[in-house]
């Protein structure tokens, strides 16, 4: 199975600009620019598409990890948050954290930290970063 995404930039780096887009088409032509990425400008930025990415895969490997258990859960919601930061004269992305909530009834908090430590360690986006990967993992009631 092969996934493609596609950007095109134009201009320099501080003044130009670009767009990003997938080919399912969830991302057509949405803009990004470095207003985007390093300061507030309106668009998108690849760390906070590689963090919707982290997310999404964590709680679907969550929610795979779980099932293997026997364990349906009802909600599973993550919110990665993407750390970028000067590197040997670039950038680099150095962590990612995630804070997860997810509802879960009748399990076990040992089960369910077990379960999700292995799910953001085995989920594909964690083994792609080089990274430190840290997570906050609540049971709502």
């Amino acid at each position: 199975m092969k996934r493609k995404g596609s950007a095109v930039w134009q201009g320099s780096l501080k003044d130009g600009h670009g767009t990003v887009s997938t080919d399912s088409g969830a991302l057509s032509n949405n803009p990004y620019s470095f207003a985007t990425r390093f300061e507030q400008g309106a668009g998108t930025n690849p760390e906070e598409l590689i963090a919707a990415a982290h997310a999404g895969c964590f709680s679907m490997a969550l929610s795979l990890a779980l099932g293997e258990a026997g364990i349906t859960p009802e909600r599973i919601a993550t919110e990665a948050t993407v750390t970028i930061e000067p590197s040997d004269g670039g950038f680099a992305i150095p962590a990612v954290h995630l804070d997860v909530s997810a509802k879960i009834p009748g399990i076990d908090r040992e089960v369910f930290e077990e379960v999700a430590n292995a799910a953001a360690t085995g989920c594909p986006v964690s083994k792609l970063l080089d990274a430190e990967i840290t997570m906050d993992a609540q049971l709502e009631a």
